[in-house]
């Protein structure tokens, strides 16, 4: 549990910070690469541990990431 709290932690600072001192945009595609295979792992903790409410936010957080992934690494990525 701790270590997908960490990975969260690092993929959320990979996601924002590139965009806040502008250097290394370069790691956002494959930070929210990471994040979304955390939410995998995540929600499958979650159901393991028979949490199913989370299950939904963690899936919800997946599609959120793995968007923002396929946008980066996409033709028209910014």
């Amino acid at each position: 549990m701790k270590t997908i709290g960490a990975a969260e932690v690092l993929g959320a600072l990979g996601l924002v910070l590139p965009a806040a001192i502008d250097v290394a945009a370069g790691v956002v595609p494959w930070a929210a690469a990471g994040l979304a295979v955390t939410m995998l792992g995540a929600a499958a903790v979650h159901g393991r541990r028979k949490e199913y409410p989370m299950i939904s936010v963690n899936l919800v957080l997946f599609i959120l990431a793995a968007l923002v992934a396929w946008g980066r690494f996409g033709p028209h990525a910014f």
